[in-house]
């Protein structure tokens, strides 16, 4: 019988080099953190007391295209993304820090300044003057206050406490838009660039410090009966605030069960208001109007409320910030600028101007800038800013009256 000859092994084959076909591993990098102290170039900081720059159309490009600008787009957008599918209820306690916890302290000294000075019955329906005596004790107060954040250089605090002081309305127009509202988050911006408030505090911004600056301009709004200063609550989406639409949108990104139109339930509203900025917002809105709908009183809103889901909310809101009041020349005409935000080289100042300071002036409106023997001069139109507001509004979301096919760039997460 024949045996079975044996197979020699094959010789082992050489390894293939796949160097050149496969293609290399970068190891991905991490984005740098915020880090907890001072930027190194604010150790020998020169403070400056914040003032308008934005006094032309030519002012407003230049800041559009600027650091500045981007820098503060990125503040509000960080903290509308820290809080993406999170209720109030989801802070926990360490995410409170100590500076969070001292903003929230300030708001309640403010609050008791407004408890000494009760508005005064005048027969008026808009512009309790007594709203001048709370804010001359409020830039009184400004120094102690912002003490318990550790802050006692006299400059450094002049600087960051205007725009503290300038979140509470205009002094001499009696107002509040969502101009002073954003000043409150450049105050906040400040300490931030200061290191007090690292972006591991972002979602207490918006889900601690926020909700107590609203309750606080809540009172104030009802007991001087502070004038809108834009929309009016037409063309807009409501009369003072923009910034809880922006962080509630976020807030309820993904949620299991509450939908755009789940603002039109009361029930919803009282049930999850207290969790959710958007929510608390519309039920405050429904509660200090004299009709009842929102389809009556805020139709922008009601509008907004067909949306197929909220990051079509959210991405609409995020432009609308950009388009409705970065891009929008009278709200930003009142936009200060300091060391800490600083204005674009090239930008007028209001010495060059030859204006008034924010404070002294008695009436808003848009920008025009004429030359004339005397210079460049700044002066305000006979229309106020929410007019033009409205009609660009009703031009460009193609309204019908006030309803119609209105906020479709919202509806769809575009403007």
């Amino acid at each position: 019988m024949t045996q079975p000859q044996s197979v020699p092994p094959a010789a082992s084959s050489p390894p293939l080099d796949l160097s050149d076909k496969l293609p290399k591993l970068v190891p991905r990098k991490r984005a740098p953190q915020p880090a907890n102290r001072p930027p190194p170039y604010l150790e020998k900081h020169e403070y400056l007391r914040p003032s308008r720059r934005i006094l032309s159309p030519e002012d407003h490009q230049l800041f559009l295209k600027s650091e500045t600008c981007t820098l503060v787009e990125a503040f509000i957008y960080g903290i509308a993304d820290s809080v993406r599918d999170r209720s109030v209820s989801s802070i926990k306690d360490a995410e409170v820090t100590d500076t969070v916890k001292a903003t929230v302290q300030i708001l309640g000294e403010a609050e008791k300044v407004l408890e000494r000075c009760p508005p005064e019955d005048t027969g008026s329906r808009f512009g309790n003057p007594v709203f001048r005596t709370f804010l001359d004790e409020v830039e009184s107060a400004l120094p102690t206050w912002h003490t318990t954040l550790g802050l006692t250089d006299q400059a450094q605090v002049d600087e960051i406490s205007t725009y503290l002081h300038n979140s509470f309305g205009n002094k001499r127009r009696i107002d509040y838009g969502s101009g002073h509202e954003l000043n409150f988050f450049l105050w906040l911006l400040c300490l931030n660039r200061l290191g007090l408030l690292p972006r591991t505090a972002f979602p207490a911004l918006a889900l601690v410090v926020l909700p107590a600056y609203l309750r606080l301009m809540r009172k104030i709004q009802e007991s001087y009966y502070l004038e809108p200063a834009g929309s009016h609550g037409v063309w807009g989406l409501d009369d003072y605030q923009f910034l809880p639409f922006l962080f509630g949108a976020a807030q309820l990104l993904h949620h299991p069960y509450i939908t755009p139109k789940s603002i039109h339930n009361a029930l919803v509203l009282e049930e999850e208001g207290k969790e959710y900025l958007y929510l608390d917002q519309i039920a405050f809105v429904n509660s200090v109007k004299n009709v009842e709908g929102l389809r009556w009183h805020s139709p922008m809103l009601d509008d907004i409320s067909a949306a197929k889901n909220w990051g079509k909310i959210e991405g609409g809101m995020r432009k609308m910030f950009r388009k409705e009041i970065l891009e929008k020349l009278p709200v930003m005409q009142h936009f200060l600028f300091g060391s800490l935000i600083p204005a674009v080289e090239g930008m007028s100042t209001e010495e060059e101007a030859g204006v008034e300071h924010e404070e002294e002036e008695s009436e808003g409106g848009e920008v025009k800038v004429f030359d004339d023997e005397a210079g460049k001069r700044h002066v305000h139109a006979s229309a106020g800013w929410g007019i033009a507001v409205g009609y660009e509004c009703q031009l460009r979301l193609g309204r019908r009256a006030k309803r119609g096919k209105g906020c479709e760039a919202i509806k769809e997460g575009a403007v």
